[in-house]
């Protein structure tokens, strides 16, 4: 049996490696299984002035929350839109992707997921792949 304590972690974002998104925006993962997380993983995601990340699902809930820029958010059938401190909750299995109506400021989302083992799953492709995985080449 461990007998380990877990330690907390304090992490800078701009210390964290940064991987490339479909759509042209980037992610940093921040809490995750590497810093010991058990039961959560979160990041941000920055999308370029225009762009927009793939329709997608998770196995799990998902919390996402404007930090910097203005939102569209495309959830199921419905379109919201969204500003610095809004927050929203995705159900797992529902269809969604964010995407920046802006042409000149990024886009900057604070993401949550209600397990560290979260999923990804592609409308297009269904191809599906652990979010954990995004992060194993970032740079």
């Amino acid at each position: 049996m461990d007998t380990t304590e877990p330690k907390a972690a304090m992490l800078r974002p701009d210390d964290l490696p940064t991987a490339a998104r479909p759509g042209g925006g980037s992610s940093t993962r921040c809490v995750s299984r590497a810093c010991g997380a058990k039961a959560l993983l979160n990041g941000f995601t920055d999308i370029p002035p225009g762009a927009k990340i793939p329709v997608h699902y998770h196995d799990c809930e998902e919390s996402v929350m404007v930090v910097a820029g203005e939102a569209v958010a495309e959830v199921g059938d419905e379109a919201f839109e969204l500003r610095a401190g809004d927050v929203t909750w995705i159900p797992a299995g529902l269809a969604h992707r964010f995407r920046n109506p802006s042409a000149e400021t990024v886009l900057r989302i604070f993401w949550t997921y209600a397990s560290a083992e979260a999923t990804r799953t592609m409308v297009e492709s269904g191809e599906t792949h652990s979010v954990d995985s995004e992060h194993a080449e970032a740079r």
